[in-house]
């Protein structure tokens, strides 16, 4: 089972340039990320992504991911809606389905935006979570969802920033993601949470589930939300 670094484009993201390859086995690059290190392994984007900024002279080693690619991994995994509609958790749910990591390390993932400063390492971008969007309410609920979904199937999650952080997952170093170890997941209160979007049926098999949006309760949302937020404690 591999253990898979997980690139966003926050200012950080530049820490890892002078890291060792080891203990990674695959690199996957969100969107403007690719550019940091020339040895990531899968760029992974949104059908919106600018075509003058993807990545050019591709090796043929590296993979391409696209919608045609994580829609149907994020629909197996329970959907857009409850899993969150950023690029930072539609990655990690295609890695969780089509790599099947013991371990997936993030950096640059943090979805902080102070003012007045850069948030992205390129300078300033647009944020996914920032937009108004109804998947993005909590993302520490959507956080909390993925770290149990990975715990289950023996994957931890692990934050390898300093920087505060929207994530909820277990701060490290790289040396130290390899020692990485899913910790026993709160069944029950998993069970209850997966119950209740089951039983809402907020399902979208597209992808585009703002095409739908109109159907959506937020305070449905918010309920599920806290469910996850629960599995936490």
């Amino acid at each position: 089972m591999p253990i898979v670094l997980i690139l966003g484009s926050g200012p950080n993201v530049v820490d890892c340039r002078d890291w060792s390859r080891a203990p990674f086995d695959r690199i996957v690059a969100i969107n403007n990320a690719w550019a940091v290190r020339p040895d990531w392994d899968i760029h992974i984007h949104p059908e919106d992504f600018p075509p003058e900024r993807r990545p050019v002279d591709i090796s043929s080693t590296q993979q391409i991911i696209t919608a045609v690619d994580y829609v149907p991994a994020q629909n197996a995994l329970g959907g857009f809606v409850y899993g969150g509609g950023t690029m930072a958790f539609t990655a990690s749910y295609w890695a969780l389905y089509a790599l099947r990591p013991r371990v997936m390390a993030f950096l640059g993932c943090n979805m902080i935006y102070p003012e007045n400063t850069a948030t992205h390492f390129y300078g300033t971008g647009t944020a996914d979570p920032l937009r108004a969007d109804i998947t993005l309410r909590s993302l520490e609920a959507k956080s909390a969802r993925l770290a149990a979904l990975a715990t289950q199937q023996g994957c931890a999650l692990v934050n390898l920033s300093n920087s505060p952080s929207r994530l909820t997952f277990p701060r490290t170093t790289p040396d130290e993601a390899v020692n990485a170890r899913a910790s026993q997941p709160d069944h029950a209160a998993v069970a209850g949470a997966l119950a209740a979007e089951n039983a809402l049926g907020y399902m979208v098999p597209s992808g585009r589930y703002w095409e739908e949006e109109a159907r959506f309760d937020p305070a449905k949302i918010d309920e599920i939300d806290a469910l996850w937020l629960a599995t936490l404690r």
